[in-house]
């Protein structure tokens, strides 16, 4: 029997393995909001990158997250740098409830596995070969698995942009697009922003002139942002949840909301930025307070993005499938550090659909040409 990755029966029993790998992963629930929780993952990945000669460091968390995890081989020169992400969107219990880990044909189901417990399993495995095979790849190969992406990379972030400019690419294997599995050569940029708005309180009835509505008021600057959407030219915006008052027959002395921006560009990013923090102030008893901003910069698609691409595309010819290419709507770290300039290389994850729904799975037999993927990549970048 050959062990090539192009051989079916050795392609089924390798995915095989490496599912139940993943199942492992699954089952360490870790929710972005318990760093406890990520950290009992993070331990279990740690505990299988130590017995390979290799590199490993642990930064301990800060900002009320969780840790991070490098692992290194040896080497001189820039990296190539692949980084991951640990935690999930999903509350602890979510396994023992709404979503056990089960197979169902060639369906993996689980909270978390598409994004992005099955990507980060596909890289370890990848990395494991190099290693235990003592392989000599052109460039060291970083690994680095960070515990709050889902919740914006507060903590993590200055790591992440720390590594990448010591990289000369990065490889983010979040889940691969769709139907067709593209791997991704762009992403929207993503601003987050908090508006609360204070009011003065009245009776509804008897002093309803006394009184300045909060939820009145929220509800212009609502249709002052949704103005600002061009879907034609990729902004977007999103507002919600929204919230004030307290009774029907009280004006509402308070309210709020909360709003997602997505941009193609980054000069339209910070023209955004501009015009939502620029709606704050004071006017007519109404207080506006606005805070926020641009919480990931656009990755945007260059010619040395597409020149990664081309070799990911041939790599994956010779793990025997295609390899599209997309732009998303959607972020991740992919898009720090292409923003510095990095080339990077995302959605190399698993294939499979429903990721922050009850319906999140992977294509499990994917797995193994995947990771041939990552693996080749590593090898000859």
């Amino acid at each position: 029997m050959t062990s090539s990755i192009d051989d079916p029966t050795y392609s089924i029993q390798k995915s095989t393995q490496m599912l139940e790998e993943l199942r492992r992963w699954v089952e360490v629930e870790s929710p972005s909001e318990d760093p406890r929780a990520v950290d009992r993952l993070t331990d279990y990945v740690e505990s299988q990158l130590r017995p390979l000669n290799v590199q490993i460091e642990r930064v301990p968390g800060i900002e009320g997250a969780g840790d991070c995890l490098i692992a290194r081989t040896e080497g001189h020169g820039q990296s190539v740098l692949v980084c991951a992400h640990l935690d999930t969107v999903w509350k602890n219990g979510t396994l023992a409830t709404v979503m056990p880990f089960r197979v169902i044909g060639d369906r993996a189901y689980g909270p978390g596995i598409h994004d992005m417990k099955a990507g980060a399993v596909m890289a370890v495995d990848a990395f494991r070969r190099i290693a235990i095979d003592g392989i000599v790849t052109k460039r060291p190969i970083t690994l680095l698995f960070t515990p709050d992406e889902e919740t914006g990379s507060v903590s993590s972030r200055w790591l992440i942009e720390q590594e990448a400019l010591k990289a000369a690419v990065v490889l983010i294997p979040e889940p691969a697009n769709g139907q067709d599995g593209a791997c991704c050569t762009g992403r929207k940029g993503m601003g987050i922003f908090q508006v609360h708005i204070r009011g003065v309180a009245a009776h509804a009835g008897v002093a309803w002139d006394q009184g300045r509505s909060a939820v009145s008021a929220l509800a212009e600057v609502i249709q002052a942002i949704d103005a600002l959407v061009d879907s034609g030219s990729g902004i977007t915006t999103n507002i919600a949840p929204i919230w004030g008052g307290s009774q029907p027959n009280i004006v509402a002395c308070e309210a709020g909301c909360k709003v997602d921006v997505r941009v193609k560009t980054a000069v339209d990013g910070r023209r955004m930025e501009q015009a939502i923090l620029s709606m704050a102030g004071q006017r007519s008893g109404i207080e506006v307070e606005i805070s926020g901003g641009m919480n990931r910069p656009p990755m945007e698609e260059t010619d040395k993005i597409l020149e990664l691409y081309e070799v990911a595309r041939e790599a994956a010819t010779r793990a025997g499938f295609d390899l599209p290419k997309c732009l998303r709507g959607g972020v991740s770290d992919g898009n720090f550090t292409a923003a510095l300039g990095i080339p990077t290389l995302d959605g190399l994850g698993c294939t499979g659909g429903g990721a922050h729904t009850p319906d999140e799975h992977i294509i499990w037999v994917d797995l193994a040409p995947r990771s041939a993927v990552l693996f080749d990549l590593m090898c000859s970048l």
